[in-house]
């Protein structure tokens, strides 16, 4: 008997002439009565990088569970060709060609108009954890709970965010070379997975190329179309404005993002929580799931500052 895949067909919402690609965890996996909870992708990679086993962690907290693709990312629009050749470049330039950070948020919200989601708890890591914390700003009253991983402040923008970065991890990022071929997308995403790894535990890298090679993602050597992304120009207010709970969630040993960016996400949000991760780079490891899950359940609960059970 074939199993079925535990996640549903893409879909598309629109958001002006852009499409934004989207799925959902089962419904057989959902619990009965579940929370909607989005989640928001990182820089340039699809939306198949998040890990099926921490959508059904928090499938088994009480969530409904959605994840989708950043323009110019996996299956949603890629846009023309800017100027700027990397994110390096598009940090310093502190201009956006393309769109804006703004455009980036009403992308979630097509979203969730295409889910049928009035609200929903969103769950961002690393350029998505900006970007939630973004929405939280432009749409509060469609976000219920705000979590944030591995990400700078939502509202700091050129040469401000590379304080928070690991600028020789970054150059390396900037300097990988491989084929523009589904083969070379495959190492170049296993070689990208190493990089970013959590020291603490070990590295599945059968597990990281089984996925690859089912969806290749080409976004992994796709400079251009990170540079559009990570150069998009906040325009809002700033995340001290963020009035719904926040939960950050930040590596010790994170090679790309220092955790002083996490502490100061948590510092500038009123009432925000931080939750240091041991071990974890900027990823989020198999061992770390339920713990992950267990704080994003007390943080929509109103109990985030409870400690977890052993």
């Amino acid at each position: 008997m074939t199993t079925p895949p535990p996640w549903t067909a893409t879909t598309w919402a629109s958001n002006g002439p852009v499409r934004i690609a989207f799925d959902q965890l089962a419904p057989a996996e959902a619990p009965a009565a579940p929370e909607p909870l989005l989640l928001v992708t990182g820089l340039g990679v699809s939306r198949r990088w998040w890990p099926t086993g921490l959508a059904r962690a928090l499938a088994a907290q009480g969530f409904a569970v959605a994840r989708y693709d950043q323009r110019d990312a996996g299956e949603s629009t890629h846009l023309p060709p800017t100027s700027a050749s990397g994110p390096i470049a598009a940090i310093v330039r502190r201009r956006g060609d393309a769109y804006t950070a703004e455009d980036m948020t009403d992308d979630a919200i097509a979203v969730l108009d295409a889910l049928g989601w009035e609200s929903a708890h969103l769950f961002g890591q690393s350029l998505g954890g900006a970007v939630a914390q973004r929405i939280a700003l432009r749409h509060p009253g469609r976000v219920r709970t705000l979590t944030s991983v591995s990400a700078v402040p939502g509202d700091t923008g050129g040469p401000g965010t590379l304080r928070h970065i690991r600028l020789r991890t970054l150059a390396r990022l900037a300097r990988t070379r491989y084929p523009r071929t589904p083969e070379g997308q495959v190492e170049a995403g296993v070689a990208l997975a190493r990089l970013l790894r959590s020291p603490g535990y070990p590295f599945d890298e059968r597990a990281t190329r089984e996925m690859l090679t089912a969806a290749p993602d080409a976004g992994v050597l796709d400079a251009r179309g990170q540079s559009r992304q990570i150069g998009a120009q906040w325009h809002g207010p700033p995340i001290s404005r963020i009035a719904v709970p926040t939960l950050v969630l930040h590596g010790l040993d994170d090679p790309l993002v220092k955790p002083s960016a996490g502490r100061t996400v948590a510092a500038r949000i009123p009432g925000a929580r931080f939750v240091p991760l041991p071990g974890v780079g900027h990823d989020l490891p198999e061992p770390v799931w339920g713990e992950v899950a267990h704080h994003v359940r007390h943080l929509a609960d109103g109990r985030a500052g409870e400690p977890r059970p052993a």
